[in-house]
C-alpha cells in the first residue's frame, strides 16, 4: 500500500469493467477545469444538476470548461440536504428538462454529493426512458462510493432508497481539490465508506487506513487520492462481478441496515449517511461477535478506528430498541420476510447472513445505543 508522503496526487484512472457499459473514473486535482468529460457528452446539450451549496463553488467553472468545448450548458440548483432526496425534488428536475426542451441526447451531469448523484441518476434513467449521465462527485463519500456502480434513486418516508434504478454513468470525475471546501463533518462521513472497504474486502487496506487516518482527516492530498483510488478499485471489482446486487455486491451494505434505520428514525438529514454507517458498522461488529464470528479485540479495533475518523460509534439514544428494530424490517435487504445482514467473518472478509436470531439483534441494538 502506498505511503501518503510518497503518493503522487497526479490524475489517475480506475476502470469499471461492465462490457459495453464500462466507464472510467478519473481521480485528481483540478479536473473540473479540464476537458475529460467532453468525449462522454454525445451532443451539444448538457444540463448540470447541483445544489445551492455546491453550485456557487463549482458550477461556473464546469460550465466554462464545457462551453469552451462548444457545449450548451444549463444549470438547475436544488435545495441541499438528504431530506430533499424525494419524488417532489425529482419532479423539479423533470419540469426543468421539459422547460429547456431537453431531448434524448441531452447529458445530465450530477455535480455534488451522494444525494445529487442518486437523484440525477434516477432522473437520467427515467427521463425519455434514459438519457446520458455523468457523475462529478464533490464529497469524499460520493467519490469513493455512491458515484460508482450505477445505483440511483430517491428516499421514501418509510425507507431509504426504496425507489430507484440501476443506471450506469458514462464516466465519473472525482476532483480531489473539491474536498478542500468540504466541512470536517462531511469529510469524516466519507471516511466511513473508506473504512467499510477495508473491513469487508481488504485487510491490508484497513491497515493502511489505520496508519493514515490522521493524514486523511488533515486532507493530505496524496493520502486522499490513494484512499479514493483504492476504494474505487475495490468497488469496481465488486460491481464487475455483480452489477445488480444479486450476490456479492450486497456485501457493500456492511453497516447499512443499522445505519439506514438510524437515518430514517432520526429524520433524513439529522445524521449524515456516513455517520449512520459508522455507528452501523460498530453495531454489525457487535452482532458478529455475539454470533462468535469475530472476537472482542476485533470489535474494539473497529470501534477505535471509526472513532478516530471522527464518527459516532453508537446509535442515538433518542431511538428505542423497538423503533430501530422496526425500521430495520423496512430495509431493502429483507427477502421473503427474512432480514439479511452483512456481518464480519474476520477483518477484510464480510458475509451475508440471514435467519439471525432476533434476540441477538435486539441485544446488539440495546448494547450499542448511546446513553441519554
Amino acid at each position: 500500500m502506498t505511503d501518503p508522503a510518497s503518493s503522487i496526487s497526479q490524475p489517475t484512472t480506475v476502470n469499471v469493467d461492465l462490457g459495453e457499459r464500462s466507464y472510467p473514473i478519473f481521480i485528481g486535482a483540478g479536473l473540473i477545469d479540464g476537458d475529460e468529460l467532453v468525449p462522454f457528452i454525445p451532443s451539444s446539450r448538457a444540463v448540470i444538476v447541483s445544489n445551492t451549496t455546491v453550485a456557487p463553488l463549482y458550477a461556473e467553472r464546469l460550465t466554462q470548461a464545457l462551453e469552451a468545448a462548444g457545449k450548451r450548458v444549463d444549470l438547475i440548483a436544488l435545495p441541499d440536504g438528504e431530506q430533499y432526496k424525494n419524488l417532489e425534488t425529482l419532479e423539479r428536475i423533470y419540469d426543468f428538462l421539459m422547460e429547456k426542451q431537453a431531448d434524448r441526447k441531452t447529458t445530465l451531469i450530477a455535480l455534488g454529493g451522494g444525494v445529487i448523484g442518486d437523484i440525477t441518476g434516477f432522473a437520467a434513467a427515467s427521463f425519455q426512458r434514459g438519457v446520458p449521465f455523468i457523475q462529478v462527485p464533490t464529497t469524499l463519500l460520493a467519490q469513493v462510493d455512491s458515484s460508482v456502480g450505477g445505483k440511483t434513486g430517491v428516499n421514501h418516508p418509510r425507507g431509504k432508497n426504496m425507489i430507484g434504478a440501476f443506471y450506469q454513468p458514462r464516466c465519473v470525475l472525482a476532483d480531489t481539490a473539491s474536498l478542500d471546501t468540504l466541512p470536517d463533518r462531511e469529510l469524516s462521513a466519507g471516511l466511513a465508506e473508506v473504512i467499510k472497504y477495508g473491513l469487508l474486502w481488504d485487510e491490508d487496506f484497513l491497515d493502511w487506513i489505520e496508519a493514515n487516518v490522521d493524514a486523511l482527516r488533515q486532507r493530505d492530498r496524496g493520502a486522499l487520492t490513494e484512499a479514493i483510488r483504492q476504494s474505487c478499485l475495490i468497488k469496481a471489482e465488486i460491481v464487475r462481478q455483480d452489477e445488480r446486487e444479486g450476490g456479492i455486491r450486497a456485501l457493500l451494505n456492511l453497516g447499512h441496515t443499522f445505519g439506514h434505520a438510524i437515518e430514517a428514525g432520526m429524520g433524513y438529514g439529522r445524521w449524515l449517511h456516513g455517520e449512520a454507517v459508522g455507528a452501523g458498522m460498530c453495531m454489525a461488529a457487535d452482532l458478529s461477535h455475539r454470533l462468535e464470528l469475530i472476537d472482542a479485540a476485533t470489535v474494539k479495533r473497529i470501534e477505535t478506528l471509526i472513532a478516530s475518523a471522527g464518527l459516532p460509534t453508537r446509535a442515538p439514544a433518542e431511538l428505542s430498541t423497538e423503533r430501530l428494530r422496526e425500521l430495520m424490517d423496512s430495509d431493502k435487504k429483507v427477502e421473503d420476510g427474512r432480514l439479511r445482514l452483512v456481518l464480519l467473518g474476520r477483518l477484510g472478509q464480510a458475509r451475508l447472513v440471514d435467519r439471525v436470531d432476533d434476540e441477538a439483534i435486539r441485544a446488539t441494538i440495546e448494547a450499542t445505543r448511546a446513553t441519554a
